[in-house]
């Protein structure tokens, strides 16, 4: 067993911008996440949340501002250095190739090679069934193409992908998208093996019941600026959509920047 130090943040975004020409995306956004903790960042679109995320992902650089990982800052230019950060990324279309089964999906792009330089299937499915079966125990049919899967279960070969790679930090795209109310329990119950473990997890979501049911806090952005960080237990959902849709920041609360129920995390 391992004890897991939820005194530091995992990340801190401090004062990040971004413009596209004359558009402000990213206006001075501060933002962090602990270990064992989600984060569900909301905002209409347009509203500069995704554009956070990506700069976090590597995907874009960031014109302004500071990333600190676990305490330290980086300069996080590209994926594959954001991935050597631990950050992941789990997107709505999941970025699966339909062809391929769940195996060679699990190490699209970092197969394992042999000494004679051929592809290590064995080793490859023997790592991928034990962190499905992590995730999912009814999880079996690991070789038919991807493509013949359900919805929760190209989630679970998605998420597979990021904790196999040692991921510490997550960023779930509406994970429950065109899910059924079953698929959606499935991917919640797996949100929540992950903050068990220690993993810390922006949520990019629209849908309020999954901001309720596995957020710790809400960050609500509007117009590229940050509107304010509230413990999700402290907010309602008409308080939460008045700062979506007006700006509004709910009256007589106090902004949070820790979940202070994530006290201890203990993961295997």
């Amino acid at each position: 067993m391992q004890t897991i130090d939820t005194s530091r943040p995992l990340v801190e975004l401090r004062e990040i911008r971004k413009a596209f020409g004359g558009v402000k995306a990213v206006d001075g956004v501060s933002v962090n996440l602990y270990p064992g903790e989600v984060v569900a960042l909301l905002g209409h679109n347009g509203a500069g949340k995704s554009t956070l995320m990506k700069m976090l992902a590597g995907a874009y650089p960031i014109d302004s501002g500071d990333t600190l990982i676990a305490g330290e800052k980086v300069n996080i230019r590209t994926p594959a250095e954001a991935q050597a950060q631990g950050i992941e990324t789990i997107y709505q279309t999941l970025a699966l190739a339909d062809n391929l089964d769940s195996v060679s999906n699990l190490f699209l792009g970092r197969e394992k090679m042999t000494r004679w330089n051929t592809l290590d299937d064995h080793f490859m499915e023997v790592q991928a069934r034990k962190v499905f079966h992590r995730l999912n125990k009814n999880f079996t049919n690991i070789r038919v193409p991807v493509r013949r899967l359900s919805g929760g279960q190209r989630q679970v070969v998605a998420i597979s992908r990021a904790l196999y790679f040692n991921a510490r930090i997550l960023i779930m795209d509406e994970p429950c998208a065109a899910l059924g109310p079953e698929e959606t329990a499935m991917v919640g119950g797996l949100v929540k093996q992950l903050k068990a473990d220690g993993v810390g997890i922006f949520l990019i979501t629209h849908d309020m019941p999954d901001v309720f049911s596995l957020s710790d806090r809400v960050a609500v952005m509007k117009n590229g600026k940050l509107v304010g960080t509230y413990r999700t237990e402290d907010v309602t959902e008409d308080e939460v959509l008045g700062m979506i849709i007006a700006g509004k920041r709910p009256e007589g609360k106090a902004e949070a920047h820790h979940a202070a129920s994530a006290a201890v995390v203990t993961a295997a």
